[in-house]
């Protein structure tokens, strides 16, 4: 009974936009890192 309530859920449409949410999340998240650690190596130089 839940394989035929999930299966429908897998279409294209809905695995393509959460592919682009996860993607986009994987980069916001990238560049807040890399933004962290390049703050934390300049207050380090100085």
């Amino acid at each position: 009974m839940m394989i035929n309530s999930i299966i429908p859920l897998a279409n294209w449409g809905v695995g393509t936009a959460m592919i682009i949410v996860f993607a986009v999340v994987c980069v916001v998240l990238s560049v807040l890192v890399i933004n962290f650690v390049m703050k934390g190596k300049k207050k380090e130089e100085e």
